[in-house]
């Protein structure tokens, strides 16, 4: 019997709780079947919650990650634990949005990353978060993240 794509998947399936740490979070990863196409997944959270590491009061974001694959996907499931992961830990925004970046370029090591953190305000002030591992490989089509500047209520 040959294989399956999920043969290694642990969590996809299966009832699993959340992680209490990103530490402990297993991000795994599924085939890419078409090495040979380059293209762009997509992942949206909207609802990111971490805490201040100065007041332990809670911060929310809309987290857009965009990446071109190589080897390997990020399977969804695994990604929405490892992301709620974070709902009691202590991180300012710049710290939690690249941690999130860079663990995912540890675990599929992507031809491309982008990331943007669109953090809601509290104080008065919203702080988005943005990185890139360099310039879009070319013939990928990637639109816009969709996420307009925060104007409040204007």
């Amino acid at each position: 019997m040959s294989p399956s794509i999920s043969d290694n998947l642990t969590q996809l399936g299966q009832v699993v709780s959340v992680p209490q740490a990103p530490d402990q979070a297993l991000l795994e990863t599924v085939v890419n079947a078409h090495t040979e196409t380059p293209y762009a997944v997509r992942f949206v959270a909207p609802e990111l919650t971490v805490l201040c590491p100065i007041t332990s009061q809670p911060d929310f974001a809309h987290i857009v990650i965009d990446y071109v694959p190589r080897g390997f996907l990020v399977e969804s499931k695994s990604l929405k634990l490892f992301i709620h992961s974070f709902r009691n830990q202590k991180k300012f925004h710049e710290d939690c949005t690249i941690f999130i970046a860079k663990h995912i370029i540890k675990v599929i090591q992507p031809i491309w990353l982008r990331i943007g953190g669109y953090w809601y305000p509290r104080g008065g002030m919203p702080i988005d978060v943005f990185w890139q591992t360099g310039v879009i490989p070319e013939g990928v089509w990637l639109p816009d993240q969709g996420v307009s500047p925060y104007r409040g209520r204007g």
